[in-house]
Formats: C-alpha cells, structure tokens, sequence
C-alpha cells in the first residue's frame, strides 16, 4: 500500500518541506576487494570497540584505513563516474563521506537527523547472503562489493538475510559472518541535480513546515516512525 510521505527537514536556519522520493537508483561497480590486512583491521575495530549488535549500524575510522588502503582513490572515482553517468554532475567530489559497518540494519529511515540529504553508499564487503531492502517501494538489492545505491534518507530501509520477510535478531548469530562495511555519501538534496534525478518536490507543506522546531517524517498528514521488524509506517505515538 503506498503512502504520501513528507519530509521536514532543515535548510539553512529554517524548516522545509519536501516529498520523499520513490526512486532508488542502483548498479554494480568494479572495485578490488580492500587488502586483507584492512579487513582484518575492521573485523578487530567492529568486534572489539564498535562490539555491534545485530542491527547496528556505526561508523568506522576512515582516516586510518586510507592510509592502508592503495585502491581507496579508484573506489571514489568509480562512484563518481557512476553518479556523474546519473547526470548528477560533481556532487559527489563536494558531498561528506563516511566509513560505515554494520551487522544487518533494523528497518529504519534517516529522514529526523538527514532529511536535507540522500545517501549514497557503496559496499566493499563479499556477498554474505543479505540484501538492503526498501519495503515501501519493494526494492530489493543483493548486497556484494560493488553494490552501490542512492536513496532518500526518508525512505525506510533495512539490511536482512537473504529471502527473509523483514529484520530477525536470530538471522545475525555470533558465530556468522555476516558484517558489512561500506563508504557512505550524504548528497544535497536541494543540489537541482540530485532532486531531479529523485524527483523530489520542495515546499509541499509550508504551513506545517512553518510549525515544526525539528526534523521529521510525515506519512498521511502524521509524524511516524517504522517498525523496526517488518519496516512498515505507524503513528510516532
């Protein structure tokens, strides 16, 4: 069942409106594999100090791993050039970027923290049976190196077991591989390149807009949240 959504989110010292877009864009990059020696450094950094639960998401030290990591430069440039095939011109090279792991995801969106962005994330992990699933729009991407993907921070989303119907702790045990890292951009999306190629529409609600002290998502006229199992919207109270 599709829902109107509304995004709210913060553009400049005010709140603004937007629609939340549908689309998700995807491909498959040719990126080598990140040196053993650099995987072992994650694998220590996500069991040790991250200590990740199942549907964790947190970030990892991307200073120190561009030092030993040769083949970081061709990674980005391949994302550019895939974004820049998009017709999202240079954004890439100006958006901040950040170096995540996580150990599945529960169903959730980014829309109350980056409602002004869209992510895009491009995953250096061996395909370990998960796929990144979007049940509102019903995508559904095996994940592997070389998957990338950009999506609305609104849009609810979640990293399941393959085949699964929605997030299960027991799918995440202790003794299965099952982390994934991936570098992640957050993009503008004000940037005209960016919303057209989302298609999203600014300024559908300004009078609530005008109400609201922080960022939030609205589906259906209401604040609401996700569950974090099944990744289906409910009222945020």
């Amino acid at each position: 069942m599709r829902h109107t959504s509304a995004s709210y989110y913060w553009s400049g010292e005010t709140i603004r409106s937007r629609s939340v877009s549908d689309v998700v864009l995807t491909g498959t990059l040719d990126v080598p594999a990140p040196p053993a020696r650099l995987v072992a450094d994650w694998q220590r950094e996500i069991s040790q100090r991250l200590e990740l639960e199942p549907g964790d998401v947190e970030t990892l030290p991307l200073a120190r791993a561009r030092m030993r990591w040769p083949d970081y430069g061709h990674c980005v440039q391949a994302v550019a050039d895939w974004t820049r095939s998009l017709g999202l011109q240079e954004v890439l090279v100006s958006s901040e970027v950040a170096l995540m792991a996580c150990r599945g995801a529960k169903y959730h969106h980014d829309g109350e923290r980056y409602g002004g962005a869209a992510f895009c994330n491009l995953f250096l992990s061996e395909d370990r049976g998960l796929d990144l699933h979007f049940p509102a729009t019903g995508d559904r991407l095996p994940l592997a190196r070389g998957t990338v993907v950009i999506f609305d921070t609104g849009q609810p989303h979640a990293v399941i077991q393959r085949g699964g119907s929605g997030f299960a702790v027991a799918d995440f045990s202790p003794e299965r591989e099952c982390d994934q890292v991936f570098l992640s951009w957050e993009l503008p999306i004000e940037d005209v390149h960016v919303a057209r190629a989302l298609g999203v529409t600014f300024d559908i609600d300004p009078e609530t807009a005008l109400r609201l002290e922080d960022e939030q998502v609205w589906v259906d006229g209401a604040r609401a949240r996700v569950c974090p199992a099944t990744g289906r919207w409910a009222p945020a109270d």
